[in-house]
């Protein structure tokens, strides 16, 4: 099932998530309707804060990435409770977008290696090291389960000068080829 992404501006979002346990409930088809909404918006990553569950649960699918970095060929995977151990490496600017940040995009310098703790979908322990777009991607959806968003990156002038745009996705004034939900549209009318 498609789930409505969260817009820009819900609390949600800026919220730092919890680990959870495998008796957490419906976790199989929360993960299975993320995948789906996630290809249906075309991204390539998706937390759990941005359809409304503020639990420590993102997911990935690099492929779309393996033109460039072949390694990425097939590279899907589900992410519980992760939790970094280590960001190393150069930092790169890549130019990034978010599902429930429509229509902006930036460039962001992120490290080129991280190294992370997780659990996989069958609740396995993994302690992986990651680089190149891999990395980035990780560092995105990870981000959201720690309550930042790209936008958080940016420096004040120039988060200043999309403040506008930000604002109008909050009140769901922006075309988006998915379903979302907008903290400050009212309901009922």
């Amino acid at each position: 099932m498609k789930l409505p992404i969260v817009a820009y501006g819900d609390p949600i979002l800026k919220r730092v998530s919890v680990d959870i346990g495998p008796d957490y409930p419906n976790l199989k088809e929360l993960i299975a309707d993320m995948f789906e909404t996630m290809y249906a918006a075309r991204g390539v990553g998706l937390a759990a804060p941005q359809v409304g569950h503020s639990i420590r649960l993102f997911i990935i699918d690099a492929t779309p990435f393996n033109d460039d970095e072949p390694d990425l060929k097939d590279f899907k995977k589900v992410f519980i409770n992760a939790h970094m151990i280590d960001e190393t490496g150069e930092k790169w600017p890549f130019n990034e977008g978010c599902l429930s940040i429509p229509d902006i995009r930036e460039d962001i310098y992120r490290c080129s290696n991280i190294r992370l703790s997780y659990l996989d979908e069958n609740f396995v322990h993994h302690e992986e090291s990651f680089k190149g777009l891999a990395a980035r991607v990780i560092q995105h959806e990870y981000d959201h389960t720690d309550g930042k968003l790209f936008t958080d990156y940016l420096s004040p002038l120039r988060k200043r000068l999309i403040q506008k745009k930000l604002n109008d996705i909050s009140r769901g004034i922006v075309k988006a080829e998915y379903k979302m939900k907008f903290p400050a549209v009212k309901k009922g009318r």
